[in-house]
């Protein structure tokens, strides 16, 4: 299996470890034409203007777009999530968006640096063991579009993650935990998905 990280900035290298201690090589994916080949793609947390000026100068969005459009999983991770969606609250006036995952996030909704927090979050994607997650500076879901599913939310309510199809979102940063529920979770769509298309 080949499962690539959108390297262009922020935090790839924690979600590279990560996938090496499931015994999977990740590819960076810099440029179009490596993604050629892949089961599935995971976007970083960082900045979320950052990554999509970057990914938009070097000729990704679209690639990308096309990637998730024919079934293949896409993960965003914090920042990712915010650049994976159809609408930001917050964002900046020239932010370039996927605008893949019908969803509306807002971003920094907690407050700044100083503001980041861990929490334990239930989710039967992962069984009923909480998940200990990791939020800096992070983002929330405040509206769903049809098909999009939650995931997890906060004791108050907060959606901070969810799943619509082939696409995953999470507003906390699963890397920088010993947990590697939600990257095995990951794989296993990469799996599945690689496999339905085999089977066509």
């Amino acid at each position: 299996m080949k499962v690539g990280i959108l390297a262009v900035q922020g935090a790839f290298v924690e979600h590279e470890k990560m996938l090496r201690s499931l015994s999977v090589e990740p590819v960076e994916v810099r440029l179009p034409e490596h993604l050629e080949g892949l089961d599935g793609l995971i976007i970083p947390g960082g900045e979320s203007t950052t990554i999509g000026k970057v990914a938009r100068r070097w000729n990704l969005l679209d690639p990308i777009r096309e990637f998730a459009r024919a079934g293949r999983p896409l993960w965003g991770t914090c920042a990712g999530m915010i650049v994976m969606a159809k609408e930001v609250v917050d964002g900046e006036a020239d932010q370039p968006l996927l605008e893949l995952m019908d969803v509306t996030v807002r971003r920094n909704a907690f407050g700044r640096q100083v503001d980041s927090f861990e929490a334990d979050l239930q989710t039967l994607l992962l069984g009923e063991e909480p998940f200990h997650a990791v939020f800096i500076r992070a983002p929330v879901i405040e509206r769903l579009g049809d098909g999009v599913e939650v995931v997890a939310r906060l004791e108050g309510g907060a959606v901070v993650a969810a799943q619509q199809g082939n696409m995953l979102a999470t507003a906390f940063h699963p890397e920088l935990t010993q947990d590697d529920r939600f990257h095995r979770y990951f794989l296993d769509l990469s799996a599945a998905s690689s496999a339905s298309r085999a089977a066509t």
